[in-house]
């Protein structure tokens, strides 16, 4: 079954996805709508990270993240989750395939790391209202 891109919306009419796309250098914007592409075409569940596509753990479990690396050896990372499920599951979040969500996406300094509580604030609430909105809130869709 084919999958589709979503970007997550919020009650505000933000998209912090594609936000956060505009604000990444014009290669690196390019290289993450590339990867989340291949992603798609492959479909998740085949697809092979080669460390651009990674399946996160911990508290981030159920996240995957798309990585590359900028000017200044800056990391940026947009955050994903699957919505996958049945038709009639899918149907109730208003879709007719799957979805890659593009929840939001956050820059790194080399060499550091990010904080559960930005990992909680930029992300994981942010994936919690999306999964738990029926139909799902969206901006777009391929």
């Amino acid at each position: 079954m084919p999958w589709g891109v979503v970007y997550y919306r919020t009650h505000n009419d933000e998209v912090p996805a594609e936000d956060f796309l505009d604000s990444c250098p014009s290669k690196v914007e390019a290289t993450i709508l590339a990867v989340l592409e291949a992603v798609r075409a492959a479909p998740p569940p085949a697809f092979s990270g080669g460390g651009k596509w990674e399946a996160m753990h911990g508290s981030m479990s159920g996240y995957y993240e798309i990585r590359v690396t900028g000017p200044g050896r800056k990391h940026y990372r947009l955050f994903c989750v699957l919505d996958n499920g049945s038709p009639q599951e899918l149907a109730a979040r208003g879709f007719r395939e799957p979805q890659i969500a593009a929840i939001n996406g956050m820059v790194k300094d080399h060499m550091t790391e990010f904080s559960d509580s930005e990992y909680r604030t930029n992300v994981r609430n942010l994936g919690d209202d999306y999964l738990t909105t029926l139909p799902r809130r969206i901006a777009s869709a391929d």
